[in-house]
């Protein structure tokens, strides 16, 4: 696995200087398809404009971690948030270019979404020229019911729906939208809130769906730089849309009481001091020396520093 930190074409399955072709029979999604400058003006920025923050760190992710590998089918999953729809897109620039075949579905789960938030996922997939394929779950309604954060459990659902779907549709990899701002406010998160070392990994094997694997292209990818790419090309997407953010949304301090908004907020305040926190806090996370801490665990095996002290 390649873990330098510079970008390199030569290294990497996929061209960044090819000029993509748009396929004489791609398909728009099912939403209002945008005029032909508007979307041929977002293609353009992600290989001009946004090339180095965006398309770049994408493809390097990809290299770096392995994520595509030849004949794989991936579900590209799709929530209608910003994060989902730059990833599709970005999915869709380097498969008009690749160097070896793979397949996509773009794979949107609607799991109880009011009208108006499903008309703006439509909407915005017809502007981005997103083929989406769309099925339905009751995630929302089965976690309506719970008193605290239902999040936990409406995420792992979510995953539990969409490798399933993804699965019947012949894929073998999922594509989730996590970036680099979710990687370190994990790291974070773990360290804080849950009294161990662990972060959010680029890719996982799944235990329940049997060759099935859950990929993070976005991984390299900063938050910042994706608000700039949708405000750029005056995009709105939705925010998470279950019943439970809203109602905490809508109070007056605007505090979701979030574990993960606490992170990102103590981030924030130390990088007034130090610019190299984030970095440094995603670097720790591929640079653990193991005879330096008092234990760790491996496959479920406990270690502890004295088990090899005198050894």
């Amino acid at each position: 696995m390649k873990t330098d930190d510079t970008f390199s074409s030569d290294t990497t399955p996929f061209s960044e200087e090819a000029e993509p072709q748009i396929s004489s029979d791609e398909t728009l999604s099912s939403g209002d398809s945008c005029p032909d400058d508007t979307l041929s003006g977002i293609e353009s920025g992600l290989r001009k404009r946004f090339r180095r923050d965006l398309t770049s760190k994408f493809v390097k992710a990809i290299a770096n971690y392995e994520l595509v590998l030849p004949g794989d089918k991936v579900a590209v999953c799709i929530s209608g948030g910003k994060d989902s729809m730059l990833m599709a897109k970005l999915f869709q620039e380097i498969h008009r270019r690749n160097k070896f075949p793979f397949e996509l579905v773009f794979l949107c789960m609607d799991p109880g979404y009011s009208e108006e938030t499903l008309c703006m996922i439509h909407k915005n997939a017809g502007l981005l020229g997103i083929p989406l394929t769309i099925f339905s779950s009751d995630i929302f309604s089965a976690v309506d019911h719970i008193d605290q954060s239902p999040c936990y459990l409406c995420a792992r659902m979510r995953r539990g729906h969409l490798y399933s779907k993804a699965q019947e549709l012949g894929c073998n990899k999922i594509a989730l939208g996590h970036h680099f701002d979710d990687v370190i406010e994990t790291t974070l998160m773990s360290i804080l809130y849950s009294g161990q070392v662990q972060t959010m990994m680029p890719k996982l094997h799944s235990t329940n769906f049997s060759g099935m694997e859950l990929i993070r292209p976005m991984y390299l990818i900063r938050e910042d730089d994706i608000r700039k790419w949708s405000a750029a090309n005056d995009l709105t997407f939705i925010r998470c849309a279950c019943h439970f953010t809203a109602s905490l949304e809508n109070k007056a301090t605007g505090d979701t009481r979030s574990k993960r908004l606490e992170a990102k907020a103590l981030i924030k305040e130390l990088k007034k001091t130090n610019d190299n926190i984030e970095g440094n806090l995603f670097q720790s996370m591929q640079n653990i020396h193991l005879d330096a801490v008092l234990g760790y665990k491996k496959d479920g095996k406990r270690h502890f520093f004295l088990d090899e002290y005198d050894t």
